[in-house]
């Protein structure tokens, strides 16, 4: 790392110890520019680069969490969780979760309590999976090697919504994506839960062509943030939807295949027919 990039990453490591240690205070940008001595314009396009998100999206992300760590307290009102992040109210709140979170506090503090969830399982090409929906549209799909784990694993991201094993519509329009029924590609829907970053990423590689590869670098670059390759695999790693969001099709910048949260050979058989298809 040459001196330039060791005196950036000390400044943005600074900027990020200043808003970790003064969120309660909501800093402005301003003010967490003057806080390393930068020009704000200068400050947001530098954090921006290397943290892969705004300096306001990270100070939303630092209250959040700590407002989560509050609602986990059965006692903890909605009011109380505001002032003490910050917020002048607990509308603000609420928009803050909704923005970043997906969904409102009340909705986190319970769990998804409310959420009707239907889940089924599938024998597909590539093993077998257990398929998820709301109203909304499908929230999960993951393969699988047992039931009851795969079960355990989707309820854990919905830890108190109620769970109806069922197929729909949703599911099926999703599921025929194996079998080359394409008909009904523009009837898939996602109902998605993530940040703005993760969504960011996630939206990219739904615009990876069928039969196609890119890298971890090119995707970062796809969403203007060429420094955030590692953010960009955390997120990646973090998609709740198998093969419908092609995670599959990005490998390394050195042409190996690299991780896939269903297994590596799964990932390389799946590479293999999708290339095969577009020649058919």
């Amino acid at each position: 790392m040459n001196k330039l990039n060791t005196l950036t990453y000390t400044k943005i490591a600074a900027a990020i110890n200043f808003i970790k240690a003064n969120f309660k205070a909501q800093p402005s940008l301003d003010e967490i520019a003057a806080s390393v001595h930068l020009s704000s314009f200068h400050f947001q396009k530098l954090f921006t680069e290397w943290a892969g998100v705004s300096p306001k999206k990270f100070l939303q992300y630092t209250s959040v969490q700590y407002a989560k760590s509050l609602l986990q307290q059965p006692t903890t009102t909605l009011f109380y969780t505001a002032i003490e992040t910050g917020l002048s109210s607990s509308s603000r709140l609420h928009n803050l979760f909704v923005n970043i979170e997906g969904m409102t506090p009340d909705e986190y503090k319970n769990g998804g309590q409310h959420l009707q969830i239907k889940y089924s399982f599938a024998d597909t090409i590539f093993g077998d999976m257990v398929i998820a929906s709301t109203q909304k549209g499908v929230c999960y799909m993951a393969f699988i090697e047992d039931a009851a784990v795969g079960f355990n694993n989707l309820q854990s991201h919905f830890s108190k919504a109620n769970f109806i094993e069922q197929t729909d519509e949703l599911q099926q329009h999703a599921l025929s994506i194996f079998s080359k029924d394409w008909q009904h590609l523009q009837q898939i829907k996602l109902h998605l839960k993530g940040t703005n970053f993760q969504l960011k990423v996630w939206e990219a590689l739904l615009k990876i062509p069928t039969g196609q590869l890119t890298t971890y670098g090119n995707i970062a670059n796809t969403i203007n943030s060429p420094k955030a390759s590692r953010a960009v695999g955390t997120a990646i790693g973090s998609n709740p939807v198998a093969f419908l969001i092609p995670c599959h099709r990005v490998i390394q910048t050195t042409g190996n295949i690299g991780g896939y949260m269903w297994g590596a050979t799964r990932k390389t058989a799946i590479i293999g027919w999708e290339a095969a298809t577009i020649f058919q």
